[in-house]
């Protein structure tokens, strides 16, 4: 399969995408804008909300673009263009491809990670969307739970915040794995 990205208005890729499928004859493709879901601190109290992991991008997938489905999508409203160019689009490299899929591969959406921190107070993903990605990790906030992870998807760099849950270390003896190494 192909996977093409296509600019659209941002906070619209759900609505573009029902647009899009509404047509008469829509493009004969799978569309669809991964999202995330992060947690919002607001007056005190911490909400999860559902957001898009590339907000302005909705990925299309098909074994081909024809020119019909080309054309389709480009007069769909909120259309902005393909990347690279709307003239000639081109699919995703396999890297971008990949990254894509690691989103995807979680469903509906990518939820919440859970992680941990090493004597070096680095991070250390135990489970969800941030495992794998741990050396694009920019900044992890623990106050809010959030980790900024640096993607590049068709040569557009991309900060992106994924949220975490800080679980403690349980180790094989009950205690810290570190206390067992001081008593040895």
């Amino acid at each position: 399969m192909l996977y093409y990205a296509v600019q659209v208005r941002s906070t619209e890729e759900d609505d573009f995408i029902r647009r899009i499928l509404a047509k008469e004859e829509p493009p004969k493709g799978r569309f669809f804008a991964p999202k995330r879901l992060l947690p919002q601190r607001k007056a005190g109290k911490v909400t999860n909300k559902l957001l898009p992991v590339f907000p302005g991008y909705v990925f299309y997938e098909t074994p081909s673009l024809d020119d019909a489905d080309r054309w389709i999508i480009r007069r769909t409203a909120g259309f902005y263009r393909f990347l690279k160019t709307s003239l000639e689009p081109s699919p995703l490299s396999d890297n971008d491809k990949s990254i894509l899929l690691h989103f995807i591969s979680f469903g509906k959406y990518a939820d919440i990670s859970k992680v941990t921190f090493d004597e070096n107070d680095r991070i250390v993903v135990i489970q969800g969307p941030l495992k794998g990605l741990e050396g694009k990790i920019v900044k992890a906030d623990r106050r809010r739970g959030r980790a900024k992870v640096a993607l590049d998807i068709c040569s557009t760099g991309f900060l992106v915040d994924l949220g975490f849950l800080v679980v403690e270390k349980v180790t094989q003896g009950g205690g810290d794995l570190h206390d067992d190494a001081r008593k040895g």
